[in-house]
């Protein structure tokens, strides 16, 4: 079973590295170090760690490519997908440990390396392989939506998500009534 609070909190966090790229809309919120560090302290991930350097940017774009790549395969290809997760944990020294807060038991990925790439590497892809572990690869996906490529994490119960927002399905929901009314 997935720890809810830790768990929920670093699929989160992979799905907004994933989605600071928009390629339908060809934007991309990950292009300066600014945006960078907004998107860390925003998560409250840069703290300890130095200034954020051009370098932490080309690598954590690089993570996003496969945090991304994990999000769109899984629920075709969950080798595949499978394959980009121990890669990327191996390629950014990341090693499971178990913690202890008083009162639960968890294991988690922590990296070994003082890098903000191998930091968000243990956090993004070790969420996202207890995700496939624990309730399947069909629980990551890509929206549904005709002209959106967001991705997602269905944590749901039911694992009966399609789109990557509310705004998304409604969009999908107002698009599908209009063309039933035209065709009647």
């Amino acid at each position: 079973m997935l720890d809810a609070g830790k768990t929920a909190a670093a699929v989160q966090i992979a799905v907004d590295l994933a989605n600071t790229l928009k390629p339908v809309k060809g934007e991309d919120a990950l292009e300066t170090v600014e945006q960078l560090r907004d998107f860390l302290d925003s998560r409250l991930l840069a703290e300890g760690r130095g200034p954020v350097t051009r370098a932490d940017l080309d690598e954590v774009r690089a993570l996003r490519e496969s945090v991304r790549a994990v999000l769109e395969r899984a629920g075709t290809d969950a080798a595949g997908a499978a394959a980009l997760i121990n890669d990327g944990l191996r390629g950014s020294d990341v090693s499971p440990v178990l913690r202890h807060d008083g009162e639960h038991w968890w294991i988690e990925a922590a990296s070994g390396s003082d890098r903000r790439s191998a930091h968000l590497a243990a956090i993004t892809l070790g969420a996202l392989a207890s995700v496939i572990a624990t309730l399947g690869p069909a629980r990551l996906g890509v929206c549904a939506g005709p002209h959106c490529r967001g991705t997602f994490v269905d944590l749901s119960r039911n694992g009966s998500k399609q789109f990557c927002t509310r705004a998304c399905a409604h969009r999908a929901s107002v698009s599908a009534y209009r063309s039933r009314r035209i065709s009647n």
